[in-house]
């Protein structure tokens, strides 16, 4: 008799949000060939229908309850896994709604950017759930390579072509790294699997230069990722040269795709040698905030600016990993630090895709980014100044909108681990904090105090889709600032999957 192979069960609901974008992306690639031009205004309605159709398998498996695990651990369903596919999904969907009418008339080629960009955000999706290093490594192909080529979109554009070339020289060159010591770790542990490779590596101690040059390599892989100082130079450039729906897009949720990953490394792979981490993280989290805030004083130009800003924030979201080792159990240990770091990733998403989405709708007036050209918006356009002021003084951390709460959870595990690093690393955060408000509010300053730089200004015309986007946007920054505590929950679920 021929031998009978059983196949492996597979848990169709834990792979739903994913099969449901691999349709998605069949979908796309059908209208593009088969309806050519005439089916060019559809993409944009595929693409966000199925994003939304995505999330609805994220709620069924929420509603469930229940924690999966397949591929012998490889890959799990968890509460931290489904509130970032949420985060992920949501954030795409919102960029889809900047792109369409910029995507549009810009005359690009519609079917391949949606394809790119739901290809990213599957690699995303994958990146939550991955507890593996193999499953890791492809999930930030997938998401990466995609965004190589829509960084430049506008092919025509020496400026896109400068910035896709450099984010792709030093994405490879960074994946190349990182790649290098997920080898010398598997070849320590034994393992690919994080939980294995946690046990292996804090026993460890016959292989210590090894571990070192291991774990060193991968952090310093993924600090390129979310645009860590020294490793962030690829980002201004490549922010203000990609079309600004895909710099809203990085500067969201690839970042928060490169924390996704570091959280399941440092604390599920590498939690028992805090010894290397730690103080790496307390580093880069000092020059990341301090260069970003810095140089961002000098710029002239919003989308620079936002780009400053941008590896900024990073610098807040790389706090909690300096610190985590340091927080007692009873006040929730790596937990808290977890928990933080994706109430954090929740907020800046709704802040920051905010803030761009009222630079586009302005640029499509004044042809330009340059903060003289915001000049006097609240005189022809109120309501865009208002949003933009909302988002930008919500990043700055002010009261009562949601930013304030993101920096509050961190300087909360700052002071909740009480040593002399952490206490140290809070001050420099505060200092920072001051310094990102000065030039924020500069920002509101031109819309609200000045005359506008052309006397002739017409109405702003914001199409619905933009319109749209900017509502969910301000609505997350109102809400989440006035009731904190709906964050907060999203924050402490997460935590609970994540730690072995």
């Amino acid at each position: 008799m021929p031998a009978v192979f059983d196949a492996p069960g597979i848990d169709y609901h834990a792979f739903a949000p994913e099969i449901v974008l691999v349709t998605t992306l069949v979908l796309l690639l059908f209208v593009d060939l088969v309806f050519e031009e005439r089916g060019r205004w559809a993409s944009s309605t595929v693409a966000g229908i199925g994003l939304l159709a995505a999330v609805v398998p994220v709620l069924t498996l929420a509603v469930d309850g229940a924690d999966r695990s397949l591929f012998a651990g490889a890959y799990a369903v968890d509460n931290f896994a489904l509130v970032l596919k949420a985060l992920f999904l949501v954030a795409g969907y919102v960029t889809v709604l900047i792109s369409t009418d910029y995507v549009a008339e810009g005359d690009y080629y519609e079917g391949e950017y949606y394809f790119m960009l739901v290809s990213s955000l599957l690699g995303m999706t994958v990146m939550a759930s991955a507890r593996d290093l193999v499953s890791i490594f492809v999930a930030l192909e997938l998401l990466s390579i995609p965004a190589y080529l829509l960084a430049g979109w506008r092919k025509r554009d020496l400026r896109g072509n400068e910035a896709s070339l450099k984010y792709y020289l030093l994405g490879v060159f960074a994946s190349a790294v990182m790649l290098y010591g997920m080898s010398l770790v598997f070849g320590v542990s034994g393992s690919t699997l994080l939980s294995d490779v946690g046990e292996a590596l804090s026993r460890g101690a016959e292989s210590q230069p090894l571990i070192t040059v291991g774990i060193v390599f991968i952090v310093v892989g993924f600090a390129f990722k979310v645009s860590a100082v020294p490793f962030h130079t690829w980002a201004p450039d490549t922010y203000q040269g990609a079309p600004t729906p895909i710099t809203a897009f990085l500067s969201v949720a690839s970042k928060a795709a490169g924390f996704v990953a570091l959280v399941q490394l440092v604390f599920i792979g590498f939690l028992g040698r805090e010894d290397v981490w730690a103080p790496m993280f307390w580093v880069l989290t000092a020059l990341t905030m301090t260069v970003g805030n810095l140089i961002a004083l000098r710029q002239t130009n919003v989308v620079r600016l936002l780009a400053y800003s941008s590896v900024a924030q990073a610098g807040f979201m790389l706090a909690p990993f300096a610190v985590a080792a340091d927080i007692p159990a009873d006040r929730g240990g790596v937990g808290a630090a977890t928990g933080a770091l994706v109430t954090y990733l929740l907020i800046y998403a709704g802040m920051n895709l905010g803030a761009f989405a009222v630079v586009m709708a302005v640029a499509r007036r004044t042809r330009s980014a340059e903060i003289d050209a915001f000049r006097g918006l609240f005189g022809y356009a109120p309501a865009l100044a208002v949003l933009m002021v909302i988002f930008v003084f919500a990043l700055a951390g002010i009261p009562p909108l949601a930013g304030w709460y993101a920096k509050l959870v961190v300087f909360k595990t700052l002071l909740d681990a009480g040593s002399v690093a952490a206490v140290t690393l809070a001050v420099v955060a505060a200092v920072n904090s001051v310094i990102a408000l000065f030039y924020y509010a500069s920002v509101a300053r031109a819309m609200v105090m000045e005359s506008p730089a052309d006397a002739g200004s017409g109405r702003v015309r914001v199409p619905a889709s933009l319109g749209a986007a900017l509502g969910i946007c301000a609505l997350a920054t109102l809400a989440f600032g006035a009731f904190p505590g709906l964050i907060a929950e999203l924050g402490d679920l997460a935590l609970l999957g994540v730690l072995p």
